[in-house]
């Protein structure tokens, strides 16, 4: 599923525009390829005692497929957050209209000075809502055209996001979201589940959600997850968080808090794992620190 020709060409404009002021650190790396530089990946790190020392490499211990590698550089990462707010559009959705509305203002009202929001709504296929901005009063009238109509492709609409939303502006921005405000339910997609869950891990592109509840009441869903297990598996399969959609303003100020003062780029060099396999993450901490990452690297191809 992929957004309209008119819808491309703004998009376009606009990462163009992007492209030219953006960071222009790389980020060939962060993909989770491995290198003269090794394997870097995006965590999210904080202390939860009183102490004020600074996390390093040696308070935190890293495993792949089971076998512990050494951490070569641990690094806090001050730059900006690119946040789209993917926004369920259906018609069966059980909440209404304007507490979607209230729920992706919350965000406008929380970033940091450089951070940008772009929102999509979705049903049968993905719409712009709003393009990248940092002003609320944009927003506020861009989610005027919310409404509720046919089926949710969330897949497809997770799948466009990445490509054709996020993948641009790469290399140059590393610290990259989306925030599913929905309930996780699919119904039609083309795009398997397991293949958005791993494209999101490749990219280092963690999900959050504002949650719904589930409107299916917890029905088996054939050849993919249930609605709830499809949201717990995006957002910590990416590093991420879920919340109710009742926390809404707790949930932004978390987002873009966390976004900014606590996400870190740690590197390795991965020995005795596959070159051809996934490769599992697994990452504990010293006591007194909290630690998340995603759960799942790309295998080792160059």
């Amino acid at each position: 599923m992929r957004f309209s020709g008119k819808m491309l060409t703004l998009l376009g404009l606009v990462l163009l525009t992007f492209s030219v002021s953006a960071n222009a650190q790389s980020r060939r790396n962060v993909k989770g390829t491995a290198d003269a530089e090794g394997t870097i990946i995006t965590v999210t790190a904080s202390r939860t005692d009183k102490k004020t020392d600074p996390i390093k490499p040696e308070n935190l211990y890293l495993y792949e497929n089971g076998i512990e590698q050494k951490i070569k550089n641990f690094s806090y990462d001050p730059s900006p957050a690119r946040i789209v707010l993917l926004v369920d559009n259906s018609q069966t959705l059980p909440t209404d209209i304007e507490k979607l509305k209230q729920a992706a203002m919350e965000f406008a009202y929380e970033i940091f000075d450089g951070d940008q929001l772009f929102v999509v709504a979705y049903d049968e296929k993905p719409e712009i809502i709003q393009e990248w901005t940092d002003d609320a009063k944009k927003m506020e009238t861009s989610l005027a055209t919310f409404r509720k109509q046919g089926n949710p492709y969330l897949f497809d609409a997770l799948n466009s996001t990445v490509s054709e939303i996020l993948l641009p502006l790469m290399p140059g921005t590393r610290k990259t979201a989306v925030v599913v405000i929905g309930d996780g339910l699919d119904r039609g997609s083309k795009t398997p589940f397991d293949k958005i869950l791993g494209e999101l891990q490749n990219q280092n592109i963690v999900v959050y959600s504002l949650q719904i509840p589930d409107r299916t009441g917890g029905a088996y869903r054939r050849n993919q997850p249930k609605a709830r297990e499809v949201i717990t598996q995006l957002t910590e399969g990416t590093g991420g968080r879920a919340f109710p959609i009742e926390e809404a303003q707790e949930a932004a100020k978390f987002i873009c808090d966390e976004l900014r003062k606590n996400r870190y780029l740690l590197s390795y060099s991965p020995v005795n794992t596959s070159t051809y396999d996934a490769r599992r993450v697994f990452i504990v901490a010293d006591e007194g620190i909290s630690i998340r990452t995603k759960s799942a690297q790309p295998p080792n191809i160059k």
